[in-house]
């Protein structure tokens, strides 16, 4: 494309609108991330992984000459494992579930 000598060019400027302010006397309105019940859910996944290792402690041996069987009950092998990853799935879907209005 040519161009004329004596044509002014035509510069392309955005032009930016000011935005609104807000009106001094309105708060600003706050929101959380999590409402009542993803807290709920949080402290419920932590008493599930806080109960399984509890559930873990002990079996161990008072001489350590001596070895106990005590350590692969079911309670500590198969019980506290399963509350403890319990316990993380409700912290995940807690973290994940969207808050109500």
């Amino acid at each position: 494309m040519v161009r004329k000598k004596n044509t002014p060019v035509k510069k392309h400027t955005d032009t930016v609108q000011p935005q609104e302010k807000q009106k001094q006397s309105e708060p600003a309105s706050v929101t959380f991330a999590f409402g009542k019940a993803n807290y709920r859910l949080l402290l419920i996944g932590l008493a599930f992984i806080v109960v399984g290792f509890l559930l873990m402690i002990g079996g161990g041996s008072d001489d350590p000459n001596v070895f106990s069987d005590r350590i692969f009950s079911f309670r500590r092998m198969t019980l506290a494992p399963i509350l403890i990853l319990a316990g993380y799935v409700i912290e995940i879907f807690a973290i994940m579930k969207k808050a109500q209005d």
